[in-house]
């Protein structure tokens, strides 16, 4: 049997000559070196005192609350030695409340334990606590002999036994601890060992303390279990200078070491403007692991091409995951970022598993299923590198394994066809905007891509505002003092990307130099979202925000006071103010060319702004006219003429020549989407899609149905429709592949288009096509709309009227009525205030009518026939009239497809119903499905 002790032994012998290096204040000094013999030596010797002095019994908990990285390694193994159970303590907070709350919790959980610190930090445990507190000082001062000559250090242990207790879940209240066993130790550095080949004999190199798990096993324990050198160096040295970080690399010939995706970034943005006229070699280094955040595909492009430039190894960078509970890393990413650009990846994958783990994701349909490659769900894992249980919690071991065995990560995520792990967002990491839920970490990186270089850091956590939460941005500058219109700059920057990530105003405010040394850093540099949120709502950030805000309201009122050197018409300062009213946003937020889609505007926000400027103009804008003239500028050339009611009537009649592609973005990298209307013809449908798949970095297209303008005529049949969607598209996009979704009815005219679009380039140039909750045969549903039911349904959809109003309306009395009557009746009915939001009157509505009922009477006769190469169902609660239940609807009308597809179709389970899928409460889950959908199929 082996344990973790035998690996210092083995390496402590007279025929070993590795060492530890540490660079104790910066790399310029000389480091101190101890070889692992001297380790061993000094750590045995203080297990001796430990177990005489203090009777310590085999697997008693021993916390080390320690900043040294040298003070770290001695005492870990000294505690080791003497078959204690060392405790890793992390940082405390800078709050006096929280720290002391912590220690309160670590006396509880580890019963009153023994605690070793420096005499510097005995003032830290001030709290209502029973440590027993003793100081290295103190420690090193008795005199205690070496025990003879037998060693029995690992007597009446099993391999099973705990070897370590790693704390997790943050220093604000009662943490919890994870029992690192003898096997699973072993079993994770073999493992980590063995995912790529290690040129013999070069170092590793550490930079994070070592109560981080990564820092611990994957550095510390692997390069001894390897038996090469280690060099530990301070964070901050590197942090504050990351060129030296470099330096060290190319010093040593390190093989291995570890930068997140932050830090990455800081190495492009320092080395981006210096001259690359370096004698660096990084010939050795193979393994740079990059894990604890998501990872930035750019960033790693950059990153990579800066190492292998001075020899890495191709690929070097390895992004993966890992936690507390697995070792650290345990599914690694070797073709970084390779794969990733191959793949037109916006954020790297985390790969595959080593040797030790296994990997699942399962899903709730009727009862937990696992999932399909390329399905969203719940990341679970299991294997030899994954814990047994949490210490002294049987309640939280419960909630955290399935009743098969697999530990839930508490990760969302997906595993592609070619089994590569892919993370969506933490299920418990959210934002809840008005009952909406967005992933922080997606509005991170969103934000990180929109600031560049222009901040040191951006920190993003939920605060509370009135009945909701709002995502707060705090940053750090890139200097001091800022200057106020980078201030500014900034400030709009990050706006604009939180509001078109999620359609609401941040509060954003840079931190200054005092309360950057409060910040909640981990070893590993991650800030706690809760922990800031906890310093934020006790007045610790007040004067920064106080600061931050009259910096930018000066600087603002100043530059009004220049700004008669632009000329802005009247009619554009108060289109600038309408779009400034209707977002709630300042107007100095807003110039004569921002589009108001990359404000994040919903559907329910363009109509306010058509409403309100219908108001002041005293009649009535097309929505169209909006959509076609998203910006300030664009939008009052279109109202203004020669004079207001005919420069209005101008305007409509321009838009009479009909145009059905609505650009909901423009820029991106990845392959455009093309979402085509439902039955009721309008796109507004897709706004808060739109809104949500901002972070897929890819262009988005609706197609709108003709029919909405005065002197438009509706398409006549399929054909005339299909035709000119084809040529729309190929006009905007003129080569594939392509990716289309329909929704509902729309999902008949998508996969119309597709044939028609494979028939032009002679392949199957269609390479997604989307289904949003329609089967392929609909004739029979299309014969039982008539005008009144189209009405009917269109003001369901428009939530003019209740879903219990449709279904409890005597049918064939309404239909009995005419036309008038229907709308009278519905009108009536209807929501006043919604009427109202939407601008629809008795003419408006049934204008709208006809359109739907146009589509519908066009598809009365349709067969579907021919095949497309692949499809993927988007399948929700269905009407009533439709199926009695989702597995009906499955098994009995979507799965039809199969009939229409050349392979296999794809189905995906979304929330809500088919009105309400793509509604507030659906819409981001909805998001993100479809993002793993599209990504799956390599677009």
């Amino acid at each position: 049997m082996f344990y973790i002790q035998d690996i210092l032994k083995k390496r402590a012998k007279p025929d070993q000559s590795q060492e530890l290096i540490f660079y104790r204040s910066d790399i310029l000094s000389k480091p101190d070196r101890v070889t692992y013999a001297t380790l061993y030596n000094e750590a045995k010797r203080n297990s001796s005192m430990l177990r005489l002095q203090y009777k310590i019994s085999e697997g008693q908990p021993i916390l080390l609350h320690l900043d040294d990285q040298w003070d770290t390694i001695l005492w870990f193994w000294s505690v080791i030695l003497a078959k204690a159970l060392p405790v890793f303590s992390s940082p405390f907070s800078n709050l006096d409340e929280h720290r002391r709350k912590y220690t309160r919790g670590l006396s509880q959980l580890l019963e009153a334990p023994i605690c070793i610190t420096r005499a510097s930090m005995i003032h830290l445990f001030d709290g209502d606590h029973t440590l027993h507190l003793h100081t290295i000082e103190s420690l090193s001062a008795k005199e205690f002999p070496n025990e003879n000559e037998q060693d029995d250090t690992t007597l009446g242990l099993q391999p099973s036994s705990p070897a370590i207790l790693m704390l997790t879940s943050g220093s604000t209240g009662a943490p919890k601890a994870v029992p690192l066993t003898h096997e699973q130790v072993l079993a994770a550095v073999e493992g980590k060992a063995s995912v790529r080949t290690l040129p013999a004999g070069n170092p590793f190199l550490n930079w994070i303390g070592l109560d981080h798990v990564a820092s611990l096993i994957e550095i510390h324990v692997q390069a001894m279990w390897l038996g090469v050198d280690q060099i530990h160096v301070n964070a901050g040295v590197l942090i504050s200078s990351p060129r030296l970080f470099l330096d060290l690399l190319s010093r040593h010939r390190v093989a291995r070491s570890f930068a997140p995706n932050f830090f990455l970034a800081k190495l492009v943005s320092t080395m981006h403007n210096q001259a690359h006229d370096q004698t660096w070699d990084f010939s050795k280094l193979t393994v740079l692991a990059s894990g604890g955040e998501m990872n930035d595909t750019k960033t790693c492009v950059a990153a990579t091409s800066l190492l292998e430039r001075y020899g890495a190894h191709p690929n070097v960078i390895m992004t993966g995951f890992g936690m507390t509970e697995t070792c650290a890393g345990a599914i690694f990413n070797l073709e970084c970022p390779s794969a990733d650009v191959k793949e037109g990846r916006s954020v790297t994958s985390l790969g595959r598993c080593m040797t030790g783990i296994n990997m699942r994701v399962t899903l709730l349909d009727t009862e937990r299923r696992i999932a399909d490659a390329g399905e969203a769900g719940d990341l679970e894992v299991s294997g030899s590198v994954v814990f047994g249980g949490y210490y002294r919690n049987p309640q939280a071991t419960a909630e955290a394994f399935t009743a098969d065995g697999w530990f839930r990560t508490g990760d969302r995520a997906v595993i592609d066809a070619s089994g590569d792990l892919h993370l969506i967002g933490r299920t418990k990491d959210v934002i809840n905007i008005n009952g909406v839920k967005f992933a922080s970490s997606d509005i991170q990186s969103s934000l990180e891509q929109a600031l560049g270089p222009r901040v040191n850091r951006t920190i993003v956590f939920a605060t509370r505002m009135a009945s909701t939460e709002r995502v707060t941005v705090a940053y750090v500058p890139k200097s001091f003092p800022m200057e106020a219109e980078d201030l500014m700059e900034i400030e709009g920057i990050a706006t604009r990307t939180c509001v078109t990530s999620t359609g609401s105003r941040p509060l954003v405010f840079s931190l200054r130099e005092p309360s950057i040394r409060k910040l909640p850093t981990s070893s590993l540099g991650k800030i706690s979202g809760v922990k800031m949120r906890s310093m934020l709502e006790s007045g610790l950030f007040d004067e920064d925000i106080e600061f931050h805000s009259r910096t930018v309201e000066k600087f603002r009122e100043m530059k009004a006071k220049h700004q008669s050197v632009i000329e802005v018409t009247t009619e554009e300062s108060l289109m600038i103010e309408d779009f400034a009213r209707t977002l709630c946003i300042e107007p100095t937020t807003i110039g004569l060319d921002t589009d108001i889609f990359d404000l994040g505007s919903t559907s329910m926000d363009l109509i306010r702004l058509k409403r309100r400027i219908d108001v002041r103009l005293d009649t009535s804008v097309p929505v169209v006219t909006f959509m076609k003239n998203p910006t300030p500028r664009l939008l009052s050339r279109a109202l203004t003429t020669r004079s207001v009611d005919r420069g209005l009537e101008s305007s409509q009649s321009a838009n009479t020549e009909y145009d059905p592609v609505i650009t909901l973005r423009s820029s991106g990298s990845k392959t455009p989407l093309w979402l085509i209307h439902p039955g009721v013809g309008e796109v507004l449908v897709f706004f808060g899609l739109a809104q949500q798949l901002n972070r897929d970095d890819r262009p988005i297209y609706a197609l709108r149905a003709r029919g909405f303008e005065k002197g438009q005529e509706r398409f006549s049949c399929i054909e005339e429709t299909v035709t000119t969607y084809a040529a729309s598209i190929r006009k905007v996009q003129p080569r594939g592949p392509y990716a289309l979704a329909g929704y509902s009815y729309g999902t008949m005219l998508a996969f119309e288009t597709a044939k028609r679009l494979n028939s032009i380039e002679g392949e199957d140039i269609v390479q997604f096509l989307g289904s949003f909750n329609l089967p392929p045969h609909i004739k029979i549903r299309m014969q039982q709309l008539d005008w009144n039911m189209c009405l009917l349904h269109l003001s369901w959809f428009l939530d003019l009227v209740t879903e219990a109003y449709v279904d409890n309306i005597d049918k064939d009395s309404f239909r009995a009525v005419t036309q008038e009557g229907a709308l009278e009746r519905v009108v009536s009915t209807a929501n006043t205030g919604r009427l109202q939001e939407l601008g629809l009157g008795q003419k408006e509505l049934s204008r709208w009518t006809d359109v739907a009922f146009g589509l519908q009477s066009m598809a009365v006769n349709y067969e579907p026939s021919g095949q497309i190469g692949v499809i993927d169902v988007f399948h929700a609660k269905p009407l009533q009239v439709a199926a009695s239940s989702r597995q009906e609807w499955l098994e009995e009308h979507l799965s039809k497809w199969t009939d229409f597809c050349k392979t296999r179709p794809r189905f995906h389970e979304v929330g809500g119903a088919h009105y309400t899928m793509l509604g507030p409460d659906h819409v981001s889950k909805f998001a993100s499905t479809l993002m793993a959908a599209l990504m799956e199929r390599g677009l």
